[in-house]
Parts: structure tokens; sequence; C-alpha cells
């Protein structure tokens, strides 16, 4: 009972406002169903971790002293010293990916690189605003719409808001359908949402599928050789898809690989939500830093795709740049929907598919990029 009253008067006002934060992000995975497998075990872990004296964290034990408690010990292995489980998940990414209606259509590679303006733009509005180029750059690569990628940059370049970012770049890919429509509207009138696209199915033999994550992995590694952890991981889950003698393991890298690594990510990042670090004014910051980046990006695609209707024939539906953010497969979902509100017969969701794991594969390069020249200008 001692205990209990010491626990409750250890209570601070920023440990009461991280439970608030976890319920939140609890309720949005279970009532709005927003990426239910991370936001929860997020959610779950920022209360854990901010109860006074918590085990997860550290403990005392009689006869030992202090000992590093589960969740430390998860961040430790698994992100601060290996970065294992981000890494590990991108064979999940990949293995869920089919790059089929990118190969059939290879501009679509276009709309994903132009879609990461946001993240190059966010670095500079950073730096701006007073963080550090590490800071900035780590804060910068939540436009990649892509969290684990988010969680590794940032990892590696030892940002001091590895929470704040993890949180913001998964709170905002599970927001897409609400933050892509308005920025989209913003960019785009009814007419050009409206433009129809002719889709001519191109068959893609298993061997150019087969090819594909090898070359990308080959020139992503001479191009940007800190990128081949991130792209090399990605590509080597495609593989294992495609190549048809594993696909047993190709399901289990989708669903249990996936499912287990989210799950345990989530609970492990909570270990850099403490109230003392996280509650302040970089972390409001960080979080407006992140929104802002999401809608650069989208407008970057959405304007690309405008610009290139300027010097062709047949038009492209300025939403299909849109789609060129990493967030697969919501953010070509929403481009689907917004088509067929436009017009009830405007069907775009393969080409936007098609930009949509374009953009897979420009945000992991662009994160290799900023790992390797981040360093380099400091």
């Amino acid at each position: 009972m001692e205990f209990l009253v010491e626990g409750i008067l250890a209570i601070t006002w920023k440990q009461v406002f991280m439970y608030i934060i976890g319920a939140i992000l609890i309720y949005l995975a279970i009532k709005k169903n927003l990426e239910p497998s991370l936001l929860l075990p997020m959610g779950f872990g920022a209360i854990l971790v901010n109860i006074p004296f918590s085990g997860v964290l550290n403990q005392t034990m009689p006869g030992i002293g202090e000992v590093t408690g589960i969740i430390d010990w998860l961040f430790e292995v698994g992100i601060e010293k290996s970065e294992a489980m981000p890494i590990l998940l991108f064979v999940g990414i990949g293995a869920m990916i089919d790059f089929g209606p990118l190969l059939a259509n290879p501009k679509l590679l276009l709309f994903g690189a132009a879609a990461q303006f946001g993240i190059f733009a966010t670095i500079t509005v950073a730096t701006l605003l007073g963080f550090n180029l590490t800071d900035a750059a780590s804060i910068g690569i939540i436009g990649a719409a892509d969290g684990p990628t988010s969680i590794l940059v940032s990892q590696i370049l030892g940002s001091n808001y590895i929470g704040p970012i993890a949180v913001a770049a998964y709170s905002y890919m599970a927001l897409v359908p609400i933050i892509q429509p308005i920025a989209i509207k913003l960019v785009t009138t009814k007419k050009e949402r409206a433009i129809r696209m002719k889709y001519n199915p191109k068959s893609v033999t298993k061997r150019t599928k087969i090819l594909f994550p090898i070359i990308v992995t080959i020139i992503a590694g001479l191009v940007a050789p800190a990128s081949i952890a991130l792209v090399g991981f990605l590509m080597f889950g495609n593989l294992v898809r495609e190549c048809g003698v594993l696909n047993s393991l190709s399901d289990t890298a989708q669903n249990a690989l996936v499912n287990l690594i989210t799950l345990l990510l989530g609970l492990t990042i909570s270990a850099s939500m403490q109230a003392e670090t996280f509650v302040s004014l970089q972390t409001f910051l960080i979080m407006a830093l992140g929104l802002l980046a999401f809608i650069f990006d989208t407008m970057a695609g959405v304007i690309f795709a405008k610009i290139l209707n300027l010097f062709s024939k047949e038009k492209v539906n300025p939403m299909v740049g849109a789609a060129g953010i990493s967030a697969f497969p919501m953010s070509a979902r929403v481009v689907q929907k917004m088509g067929l509100e436009a017009d009830s017969q405007n069907h775009l969701l393969m080409h936007a598919v098609g930009a949509n794991v374009s953009g897979q594969i420009a945000s992991v390069v662009a994160g290799g990029v900023i790992i390797s020249l981040i360093p380099k200008l400091l």
C-alpha cells in the first residue's frame, strides 16, 4: 500500500500527458482501425514506460542490483546497436509487393522520385527552425511515408528525437486517407481529377520479375551504398515472392514475420517515449514538420504529373503522382476513390499502384542517400 501511494505521488503531469497520448493511439488503432498492429503496441508502450519506477525500463533485483528492463533491452538489441527490427521488416514488405504494374509502365518510377521532394524541403525548413542537420534530416525522412525507414535513418544518424519521429511517421501513415485528399484538392481541379487513363495491361515475364530486384539492388548499391541495408532487404523479400520456389517462406514473410516484428517494434519504440524527453516544444514542432513533409510530398507528385502533361499527348491524371509516396497500398486506394468521386467510370487503381510501389523504392533510396550524405556535411 505504501509503495502504491509512493508511485501515485511520483506521477508528473508530463506522464499523465503521455497516458493520454497512449490512449489516443490505442483508440485510433481499435476504434478507427488505423495501423492497429503498430499504433496499439506504441500506445500501450507509451503508458508502460511512463509508469513511475517502471520495470520495463530498468529494475532493481534483490541480490543482483539494477538490471535492464525488457523494453530497454529490446531497444538496445533490436534498434540501437543493430537496427535489426526495421531492416528485417523490409523483407516482409518486399514479399508483399507486386512490382508488375510498375514493370508494365516503367515511367511511373518518375512519380516515386518526384514524391520525395517533401523530404528535402522539410529538412530545409527544420534547419531554419533551429534543428541541427542530423535531427533535421531525421525529421525530413518522415516525408518518406515509410515508418521503418524513418526509424532506421533517425537511429543511424543518432537523432535525439527517435520517439517523436516514429510516432509522427506511423501516425501520418495511418492518416493518409484523411491527409492526402485535402492536399490533392489544394492543387487540382475536379476536371483534372476526372482525367481518364487507358490501362493496357502488358504481360510481365517471370524472368523480368526475378531480375528486377537483383538489378535494382545492384544499381542502388552503386548509387547510394548506404541504402543497401534498406533496398537490399526490400528486394530480397520481393525475390522470395517472385522466385516461385519459396512460397511457404513468402507467406511467412508477408504475414507472421511482418506482424511479429511490427508488434515488437511498436513496443520497442516506446523506450524513446518517456515523458521527460518526449513532452517538449520540439516534439510538437516535429509533428507539425512531419505533416508538412507529407503534404509537400503529395503536392510535389501531383505538380510533377501536371508538368508532364504539358509535354504529353496522353494525359496523366495528376492524382497518380500523389501515389508516389511510400504508403502502400493506402495511397493508391485514395487515388482510386477520388477518381471515382470525380467520374464514376474513372478507374485509376492500377496506375496508382504502379506509382505507389515506385514510391517504396524511392523512399528507401532517399533514406540511403541521407544516411550517406549527412555525415559528410557535418
